[in-house]
């Protein structure tokens, strides 16, 4: 692993940060947000239950794409989510995902190119269709989500493009990639690159769900690894089965030694080898959409890092850009978040 300390005493020296050509990679599950207005007629007629988020398979999710009048379709998934808001904030990010060479293929590489994010998708069809998550929004604006993750969760070694990842300073790589075998040996690869190019490894646990599922690899991913984790209060205590937070932060400090941790409206900590470092959550006139919270936070606090200021700046970044995304619906930030750091 890169020597944290280094990094901690001077970033702004830091030969390999310079040399990069982005600031943060990031891999998980390309996915396309499709986003419709419908009525309760719609949900009776599906059978859908309103306010609840179900995975379906490819059959089902033809049928309620087909059945939709209109919807905005956008690029989506948490990790696109959270180079999207690195670019937001003046940052430069790619993206590593798997899509179809489909319509929806089309929509998710157009998007994130719109956006500011470089993402090259290899030509052709793989026989599974792109993910997708269609959410339709009754007019009480209750959100009912069916996620179809398709060709996403499908990503292998042979997706990963090594060039990219050796050109980021960081590699962020998302938890809810993390089910299939295929996935963990790319994990483990893409960490295994980025190292030997003195490049930064960090994992979002992504939910407390997928720690419960996958705690052991987790655990070693994290052990062997990973420099910086992402994660809130449950998924730290979930991830060492622990009831108390400073313990489960001792624990931590036994296999990972720097993260970053939200702890909901208290704000975050971040831990390194010596301290705890607290920083206060931004206030928000009314919560109105979780949804992307820890995503642009995470964005916030490594566009920070990798523009070289200290950690609480870096926690006080992060905390920004959630602030402004739990403010509306969606996960995408509304404003340009370079307006509200005032960073570049």
């Amino acid at each position: 692993m890169p020597d944290l300390t280094r990094r901690f005493a001077d970033r702004s020296t830091d030969e390999s940060s310079r040399a990069s050509r982005f600031d943060v990679v990031g891999i998980g599950n390309a996915l396309v947000d499709v986003i419709a207005p419908t009525d309760d007629d719609f949900l009776e007629a599906y059978g859908l239950v309103k306010g609840s988020m179900t995975l379906i398979e490819t059959e089902r999710a033809v049928e309620l794409y087909a059945a939709l009048d209109r919807a905005v379709e956008m690029s989506g998934g948490s990790a696109a989510n959270t180079v999207c808001g690195i670019a937001s904030l003046g940052g430069s990010a790619a993206y590593i995902g798997k899509v179809d060479g489909d319509d929806l293929g089309d929509v998710f590489g157009h998007d994130m190119r719109a956006l500011g994010v470089t993402f090259h998708r290899p030509p052709g069809r793989h026989g599974t269709p792109t993910g997708r998550c269609v959410i339709v929004v009754t007019p009480d604006a209750e959100r009912t989500m069916n996620t179809y993750l398709g060709v996403s969760s499908l990503l292998c070694v042979d997706d990963l493009d090594e060039q990219v990842i050796a050109d980021a300073s960081v590699l962020y790589m998302e938890g809810y990639l993390f089910d299939r075998e295929d996935a963990k040996a790319a994990f483990r690869r893409a960490a295994e690159v980025a190292h030997a190019h003195d490049r930064m490894v960090s994992l979002t646990l992504s939910d407390s769900f997928c720690v419960d599922r996958h705690r052991s690899d987790f655990r070693t991913l994290v052990q062997d690894r990973v420099d910086l984790l992402f994660g809130n209060h449950d998924e730290l205590l979930s991830l060492y089965e622990l009831d108390s937070f400073d313990d489960a932060v001792a624990a931590l400090r036994e296999e990972c030694e720097f993260a970053a941790i939200t702890v909901g409206a208290e704000g975050c900590v971040i831990v390194t080898p010596d301290e705890l470092v607290r920083v206060p959550a931004v206030p928000v006139e009314k919560v109105i959409d979780t949804t992307g919270a820890g995503d642009l936070f995470a964005a916030g606090f490594l566009h920070g890092w990798t523009q070289g200021h200290d950690l609480h700046t870096c926690g006080h970044y992060g905390s920004i850009a959630a602030a402004e995304v739990i403010s509306h619906v969606g996960p995408r930030p509304l404003v340009e978040l370079r307006s509200l750091i005032g960073d570049g």
